[in-house]
C-alpha cells in the first residue's frame, strides 16, 4: 500500500517536494509523543511535523476545542468580528514583549515573514533587507529572496535587495576561533561595514536559533549588539520566531529574549507550534509599524475560527503546565546525554542547542568536512529503531535536528537518546 501511494505521489506532486527516507512512510495517527505508520509501526516522534506538533499528538484539550468550534462555525474571514481571533491576539500581544503591540494572523510562517517584509519595507520606504548567512525564512518569492541557505533557495531573482551579515553560526566561518565577546565585536564591525556600502536598509531579519540551518546560533547578546547599531539608523529588527517561539528553547519564551539587553524586536513572526498542527502563523509589531499600510487588506484564512480555537487551547495548556520549564529540564538532560554519546562517536563534531531544540552536527571522522551521507544513514537507522528525527544544515554542514513535543518525559528522552546512540554508533 505504501509503495502504491508513493507512486501516486510522484505522479501528481512536484519532483522538488522532499520526502524523508529511502522508503518513505505514511503517518496515519498519533498520541502523545508517538505516531504510527500505515504498516502499524510505532515511533517516538522527535521532530513533531517539523516542530509543529508542539505539545502532543491528539492533545485532548486541543481536539476538544477544535471539535466544539467545528460544531458552531469553521470560518467567516476577517471581514467580520471574530471573538477567538481577538482573544488569541490579546494573549499573544501581551506575551510578545512588544509595547503597544498589534497582531495579524496568517496561515503559515512563510506568509508571516512575507507580511513582516511588506510592513518593514513600506514603513522604511526601502527594499533593502539585511539577513543572516545560513538562514531560512520560507518558500514564497520574497522569503526565498532573503534566505541565506543555498539548499533552500531555488532562484536568485527577488523583489528585494538582500545583504547577508555574519553571526548566525558560532562554530564555523571566519570568526569561529574568537571568544564570544570578540565574535560579537567582529560581527558588529561586519554589520557596520555592510551599512557603509549600501543605501539605508528597511530591516534585519534573523532567527534567534536557525532552524533549517541545523539549529545553529550566535552567542547570547549578539542581536542586542546588532540592535544598538540598527536603532541608531532607524533600521527595524524582525525576529523570526517560527521555530524558536512558545518556550521551545527552555531558557526563554521567545528566542529574542536571549538578546534582550537592547529591548524587544520591532516585529516578531510566529507559526508552527502555536496551532499544534493547525495552520496558524502571524506577525506582532508596534502599532506604528503595523498600521503603516495605506490600502485595504484582509485575510481569508488567517485567523479563522477553528484555528484560533485550537491556538487558544494549545497556548493555555502550554502555560498552565509550564512546558517551557519542561523543555528546559528535560531538554537539558537530553542534551547532556547526547553529548556523552557524541564524545565516543568520531562522526559527531558538535551537539548544540537549548531546550528541546537540539542539533547534532556530523562530519567525516578526523576532518571538519560535512558528511550528509552520514546524516541520512543515522536518520534511517533511527527510524529502524523506532525514532523519527530531522536533518538540516547549510554551507558545508550536515546536522541532525532533534525537536520533540514539549511534553516529553524523562523516560521518553532516555529512550530516544538510546535509539540515537545506537544509530550514531552504527556509523
Amino acid at each position: 500500500m505504501t509503495k502504491d501511494l508513493l507512486g501516486r505521489h510522484h505522479a501528481v506532486l512536484p519532483d522538488w517536494l522532499a520526502l524523508y527516507y529511502e522508503e518513505p512512510l505514511e503517518i496515519t495517527h498519533g498520541e502523545g509523543r508517538h505516531v504510527w505508520d500505515a504498516d502499524g509501526n510505532r515511533y517516538l516522534d522527535f521532530f513533531g511535523g517539523i516542530l509543529t506538533t508542539m505539545t502532543a499528538h491528539a492533545l485532548p484539550e486541543v481536539t476538544k476545542a477544535i471539535s466544539e468550534q467545528a460544531g458552531r462555525i469553521l470560518h467567516s474571514s476577517t471581514l467580520y468580528l471574530n471573538r477567538p481571533m481577538v482573544e488569541l491576539a490579546e494573549r499573544i500581544a501581551e506575551l510578545s514583549g512588544i509595547p503597544d503591540a498589534r497582531v495579524f494572523f496568517t496561515t503559515s510562517g512563510t506568509e508571516a515573514n512575507d507580511t513582516a517584509l511588506l510592513l518593514a519595507t513600506t514603513y522604511r520606504r526601502s527594499n533593502t533587507i539585511l539577513a543572516m548567512r545560513n538562514s531560512y525564512h520560507g518558500r514564497s518569492f520574497s522569503a526565498v529572496g532573503i534566505t541565506g541557505n543555498r539548499g533552500w533557495s531555488p532562484t536568485s531573482l527577488s523583489p528585494l535587495q538582500t545583504l547577508y551579515v555574519h553571526g548566525g553560526v558560532r562554530t564555523r566561518g571566519p570568526f569561529a576561533d574568537l571568544d564570544d565577546d570578540a565574535f560579537i565585536a567582529a560581527c558588529v564591525a561586519d554589520l557596520k561595514d555592510v551599512l557603509g556600502h549600501t543605501r539605508p536598509p528597511a530591516a534585519l531579519i534573523a532567527e534567534p536559533v536557525q532552524g533549517v540551518g541545523g539549529f545553529t546560533s550566535g552567542p547570547d547578546g549578539l542581536y542586542a549588539a546588532f540592535r544598538e547599531v540598527l536603532a541608531e539608523r532607524g533600521i527595524l529588527w524582525i525576529a523570526d520566531e517560527v521555530q524558536t517561539g512558545w518556550g521551545r528553547t527552555g531558557d526563554h519564551f521567545w528566542g529574542w529574549q536571549a538578546h534582550a539587553r537592547s529591548g524587544p524586536p520591532d516585529i516578531l513572526t510566529f507559526a508552527k507550534g502555536i496551532g499544534n498542527g493547525m495552520s496558524i502563523g502571524g506577525v506582532v509589531a508596534r502599532a506604528e509599524v503595523m498600521n503603516c499600510l495605506d490600502a485595504n487588506s484582509i485575510s481569508t484564512f488567517g485567523g479563522t475560527q477553528i484555528t484560533m480555537a485550537a491556538g487558544l487551547a494549545n497556548l493555555g495548556y502550554l502555560l498552565e503546565h509550564d512546558l517551557q520549564g519542561n523543555a528546559r529540564r528535560v531538554g537539558g538532560l537530553l542534551r547532556e546525554r547526547l553529548r556523552s554519546v557524541a564524545a565516543q562517536v568520531p562522526h559527531v563534531r558538535e551537539v548544540r542547542g537549548r531546550g528541546l531544540m537540539l542539533g547534532i552536527e556530523l562530519t567525516r571522522p578526523g576532518t571538519d568536512e560535512a558528511d550528509p551521507a552520514a546524516a541520512s544513514a543515522v536518520l534511517e537507522a533511527a527510524r529502524d529503531g523506532g525514532l523519527l528525527i530531522g536533518k538540516g544544515g547549510g554551507h558545508d554542514t550536515s546536522a541532525l535536528r532533534v525537536a520533540p513535543p514539549l511534553t516529553l518525559t524523562v523516560a521518553e528522552a532516555e529512550e530516544g537518546a538510546a535509539i540515537l546512540e545506537s544509530a550514531l554508533r552504527s556509523l
